[in-house]
């Protein structure tokens, strides 16, 4: 466990280990829950489909492709839960692959109206 106070700067960094420098990682998703078990039913968003959704976070640049470097400020779950979990996605795509999710960033859905 990590323990932080509310208001509090959380630095992470996730790395890919592997032989093949030709790698890249990207930062998909990363939801935080009061539950372990489920990030659905009550969860908050700090960045999804590469889009950022909570105005705190901010992503560093690292001199390593294979490496992601990312921070947020505690929020009120911390206040409202005595513990908190995160759960983040990443995606492992080939350097220089342009038509790879790496190089899509943020992925916005949007529903269209079918007319018949």
């Amino acid at each position: 466990p990590y323990y932080v106070d509310l208001n509090q700067n959380v630095f992470l960094q996730a790395s890919l280990q592997s032989s093949d420098p030709n790698l890249m990682l990207f930062l998909d998703t990363c939801v935080a829950s009061p539950n372990p078990n489920d990030f659905t039913t009550l969860a908050y968003d700090l960045i999804r489909s590469g889009c950022v959704k909570d105005p705190t976070f901010y992503s560093y640049r690292s001199p390593y492709r294979y490496v992601s470097r990312f921070a947020f400020n505690t929020f009120g779950f911390v206040r409202q839960h005595p513990s908190v979990y995160l759960q983040c996605e990443l995606v492992v795509c080939r350097y220089g692959d342009y038509s790879s999710r790496c190089y899509q960033g943020c992925v916005s859905r949007f529903k269209r109206n079918i007319e018949t």
